[in-house]
């Protein structure tokens, strides 16, 4: 069988290889934008400053004293006989008016001013974990979106290509060269790059799906610009695997139950109150008096002693899950810097070896076409394998830029909150 040789043919095998030259709509979501669109209008972080906001305006009251009660009383008022509800009958009815304030040891009110300001500090760590939440799923979003369109430009250039290879056979068959069956192949290729397009679209709306929760309509429109990138370091992350927000909320939860303890404990004093009267007798003299009332916690065996015991089993088991925590989030982090280092080898692996070696098994191929020597089907199984080879590039670099996000939204927070601190302690 006889080839010709085709320059035009071959100067565009390597559109493939051009798919950034494809432009993206003006309108299309950034990177940066998508992360400010996300950081705005969430209604996860509207619903943690609101908790925020509740733990303040909950703490206002907590070291308060309890309202005072005031008290209306007749005393010794008739309800039977011609003077029936008549307060002046006989003298000895009574109107009483009393001012009642109870005061809840200090040390009681201190405790639970601890606990609501701990609270506090829960709510806002909270936040913290909440914006870490949305800034890192919108990441992931963003570069799902990326690359499953990148591959869809791969696509759509290798669809030209394949459309090239139909008119260079007709050509062929025209000029009385090359096979009837050969105009079969780029039917099949078509056809196969078509059911890849399809797939391919229906991953896209689905990460268009996942975008749009975090920006809304916006991710109608396509996501544009490059991949982020963030240097990541495993020791300076192993390093700070505890301060990591999910972690460090432990403190501010331990702080709750220590002020709940001393609450418990503080119930064994003596709460003491207040009693102002004034009584009106319509036939003798008007008079105040003054009682004082204390609480008597002598049965605290029943009843102060086991709720000190149950607040100290609950700061045992947060102690105890707060191990559990770092253990399990260590093993995560280890599982996640050997995936980086596989993703990383794997990168530069096929950018700097296999699609290379994609690349000139085509123009190999493609001489040997030329000559003779090798058949169409064999040009044709070498785009698939430049295309498979294009394809999984892609989807690494995806994979790896997503780890990337994640762990460095993931350990941002604890990163910068203990940079901050030291800068402040050294000033």
């Amino acid at each position: 069988m006889r080839h010709f040789s085709c320059p035009r043919l071959a100067s565009h095998l390597c559109l493939a290889g051009l798919i950034s030259c494809i432009p993206v709509s003006a309108i299309a979501v950034t990177f940066e934008s998508a992360q400010q669109l996300a950081l705005t209008n969430a209604p996860q972080l509207r619903a943690s400053h609101a908790q925020i906001t509740a733990a303040q305006q909950l703490a206002i009251p907590a070291g308060e004293l309890p309202d005072p009660k005031i008290k209306l009383a007749v005393d010794n008022l008739p309800v039977s006989g011609p003077d029936r509800f008549n307060p002046s009958f006989n003298g000895m009815a009574m109107q009483t008016v009393a001012l009642m304030q109870e005061f809840p040891n200090r040390d009681k009110r201190n405790a639970r001013i601890q606990a609501a300001n701990a609270r506090i500090a829960i709510s806002e760590m909270d936040n913290k974990i909440t914006q870490q939440n949305v800034a890192r799923d919108t990441a992931q979003a963003w570069i799902t979106q990326y690359s499953v369109e990148q591959q869809l430009r791969l696509i759509d250039a290798l669809e030209a290509e394949n459309q090239l290879f139909s008119q260079v056979i007709q050509a062929q068959l025209a000029s009385g060269k090359g096979s009837i069956s050969d105009t079969i192949l780029p039917k099949q290729e078509r056809a196969r790059l078509g059911e890849m397009r399809d797939e391919l679209s229906a991953r896209r709306a689905q990460a268009m799906a996942q975008l749009k929760r975090w920006v809304g309509i916006a991710a109608n429109e396509g996501v544009t610009g490059q991949l982020p990138t963030f240097q990541i370091d495993a020791h300076t992350l192993q390093n700070h695997l505890a301060n990591r927000p999910e972690l460090a909320t432990f403190d501010p939860k331990g702080n709750v139950l220590n002020a709940e303890i001393a609450e418990a404990r503080a119930g064994k004093t003596p709460d003491w109150g207040v009693e102002l009267k004034y009584q009106r007798n319509p036939h003798d003299d008007d008079s105040i008096m003054l009682e004082f009332s204390f609480d008597l916690p002598i049965f605290s065996g029943q009843r102060q002693d086991p709720m000190i015991a149950a607040k100290v089993a609950e700061k045992t088991a947060l102690d105890a899950e707060r191990e559990a925590s770092l253990r399990e989030r260590s093993a995560e982090l280890a599982n996640d810097i050997a995936d980086l280092q596989r993703l990383q080898q794997a990168n530069q692996r096929y950018q700097t070896t296999l699609i290379p070696l994609a690349a000139e098994k085509i123009s190999l191929t493609l001489s040997a076409w030329k000559s003779g020597k090798a058949p169409l089907s064999e040009v044709i199984a070498a785009r698939r394998d430049r295309l498979d080879t294009q394809l999984k590039a892609i989807a690494v670099t995806g994979e790896l830029h997503q780890l990337q996000a994640r762990l460095h939204f993931t350990y941002h927070n604890a990163i910068t909150n203990i940079a901050a601190n030291t800068a402040g302690a050294a000033q």
